[in-house]
């Protein structure tokens, strides 16, 4: 199985005047075996994700699926899981630790974004295509994993997820892309941190 985790660092939006940026961590295992990394910058609150993650899975096909861990990063820069798939023919599986509520979406982008229209159209295609499945991952864990699929059934889907999550609920890859994304955007804010300071 080659399998491509994608996960986002931490940003803090209101710490500097411009909207600012945090990194998109996509993380490419065959099994448990790390093979590469790869990471790009996103703007916290844009509309570029979609393209970072397409333009880096391209060089890494042929790939069994991709696994976000949500579909909202950096904010709301959302990936569109549908135009993935329909871009490179590669099943999508989302993954996240509490259910998804699209109304409680649906009222931040109205109350924050004027093109909160085109957002959101994201989410209803979603709904559309994918019920919300519950299921345990992890024997060890009592709560469940939500899930969302894009161009493979749900059982097969759960076969994979059950096979490549050991720590936790989230599957190994989407848990080593945010473990990576969080570590190397607080080095960045750091960073910035000096910058600002000298």
């Amino acid at each position: 199985m080659r399998l491509l985790g994608v996960e986002d660092g931490s940003f803090e939006p209101h710490k500097f005047q411009r909207r600012g940026s945090t990194v998109l961590c996509m993380v490419l295992m065959e099994d448990f075996y790390l093979k590469r990394v790869a990471l790009r910058l996103i703007e916290v609150d844009g509309l570029d994700a979609t393209e970072k993650l397409l333009s880096v899975a391209r060089g890494m096909l042929p790939l069994t699926a991709i696994i976000l861990g949500g579909i909202t990063f950096a904010g709301f820069n959302i990936i569109d899981p549908i135009a993935v798939y329909e871009e490179i023919r590669v099943p999508v599986i989302i993954v996240t630790d509490e259910k998804p509520d699209n109304e409680a979406v649906l009222n931040a982008l109205r109350k924050h974004f004027t093109d909160w229209k085109r957002r959101y159209e994201v989410f209803e295609k979603l709904a559309k295509v994918s019920p919300i499945y519950e299921a345990k991952l992890n024997p060890k864990e009592k709560n469940p994993t939500y899930i969302e699929i894009v161009g493979m059934d749900f059982q097969k889907a759960l076969e994979i997820l059950r096979k490549i999550t050991i720590r936790g609920r989230m599957p190994e890859p989407v848990r080593v892309a945010d473990k990576i994304a969080k570590a190397v955007s607080k080095a960045l804010l750091s960073a910035q941190d000096q910058r600002l300071n000298v």
